[in-house]
């Protein structure tokens, strides 16, 4: 009998953040596992979809999305990201940051280009380099600041090299890239005559006083930056699935056309519900900050009490955290016992890393949920020490 399915899929299958999710459904658990983001979206936002439904806004857009949602990203990258681009040709509305990631990789990856990917890493921007069929190059972040060692850059560079991909603030460890450490990737970019793909769908979940950097805002970088980003972290639509690429127009061309071929465009409706984001003001940032880093520090608390060492994140809401303390085997016994036991749902580590042992010891919580969720998930977490898990 012929192969049946392709060599490309080879070894794929159902990553633990969506597994762990259906077990905590099953159990009835609190789930700080998969970045659902199960919170309100703002009034606004709803009735301009509302509106746009029943005005039957329901018709195919443009291939890189509609006139007024593009001009109003293109004013927001000149603002925010210190990236000026043209929306008639370089912006790219996709379903979801993730669709906007897989047009980027079959736009540039044929079979053996290599890509440095840097770990722990996001586990569906492995598997669509994979199924692309790249030669990966890692370089690891390090505990507790996630910081990576120079040299080991440099060395995952080479001729070779088609991209590097860039994830700031980071999932799964919330690591935020400083102005240096993304001069040092430009640099290596321009001598390697690399491109730089960006995934910053949370630049605007930051704590501690820290900047958000686009790479593509740096000098030399506007014509080999892939600046990837969307509306699903900010305004709590994970499911709503509308994302954006921002690039030169020849990048921006091709992956206009390959985003047509498989999606044909994103949602008609919420396209013109999302254009009311761009008028909330200041303070929703702020205050949505100022919620996320309150539930950051209690998350890091209740892991400190439970016996865990945490490594709190610098932005996002995800956060890695070491429960060597609770004598637990390994990842996958750290979460099925914390959810069946205390009924919260956490990622095993080795979900991160190319060795599922450097992730062995780790577990990833995500605490984008309603505070009395939280609140709760937080008492459990706390009982565990008691409880000696």
């Amino acid at each position: 009998m012929k192969t049946l399915f392709a060599d490309r899929i080879e070894g794929l299958a159902q990553s633990d953040i969506r597994r762990m999710s259906l077990e905590c459904t099953r159990v009835g658990g609190i789930n700080l596992g998969q970045g659902i983001c199960d919170q309100p979206i703002e009034p606004i936002i709803k009735k301009a979809a509302i509106q746009a439904i029943e005005e039957d806004r329901s018709i195919y857009t443009r291939l890189d999305g509609i006139d007024e949602l593009r001009r109003r990203i293109a004013s927001k990258m000149r603002a925010h990201n210190g990236i000026a681009c043209d929306p008639e040709g370089e912006v790219v509305v996709s379903v979801g940051s993730t669709g906007a990631f897989v047009t980027a990789c079959l736009a540039f990856i044929n079979p053996g280009d290599e890509v440095v990917l840097f770990s722990p890493f996001y586990g569906y921007h492995l598997n669509i380099l994979k199924v692309c069929q790249a030669t990966l190059k890692y370089v690891t972040l390090r505990p507790p600041d996630w910081s990576y060692d120079d040299a080991a850059l440099e060395a995952a560079f080479s001729k070779k090299t088609k991209f590097i991909l860039v994830n700031t603030p980071s999932n799964p460890c919330g690591k935020v890239f400083s102005r240096d450490e993304l001069q040092h990737i430009a640099d290596l970019c321009k001598k390697h005559d690399a491109l730089c793909v960006t995934d910053e769908i949370y630049e605007y979940i930051l704590y501690d006083g820290r900047t958000h950097v686009s790479p593509g805002s740096l000098p030399g970088m506007e014509d080999r930056t892939i600046t990837i980003s969307g509306f699903s972290k900010t305004y709590a639509m994970t499911g709503w699935r509308l994302g954006y690429t921002v690039a030169r127009k020849p990048i921006a061309a091709k992956l206009a056309i390959l985003n047509d071929l498989i999606n044909v465009c994103a949602p008609s409706p919420l396209q013109h519900g999302v254009v009311a984001a761009f008028d909330l003001p200041e303070s929703y940032y702020t205050d949505m900050r100022r919620d996320y880093e309150i539930k950051r520090d209690m998350t890091v608390a209740a892991c400190r009490e439970a016996g865990m060492i945490p490594y709190p994140p610098q932005g996002a809401y995800y956060m890695l955290a070491d429960f060597s303390g609770l004598g637990l085997k390994d990842d996958q016994e750290a979460a099925r016992v914390i959810l069946e036991k205390h009924g919260v749902a956490t990622i095993p580590g080795s979900s991160f890393y190319p060795d599922p042992k450097d992730g062995g010891k780790q577990i990833r919580f995500c605490y984008a949920k309603k505070m009395h969720d939280l609140e709760e998930a937080c008492r459990r977490i706390r009982a565990m020490r008691l409880a000696k898990v």
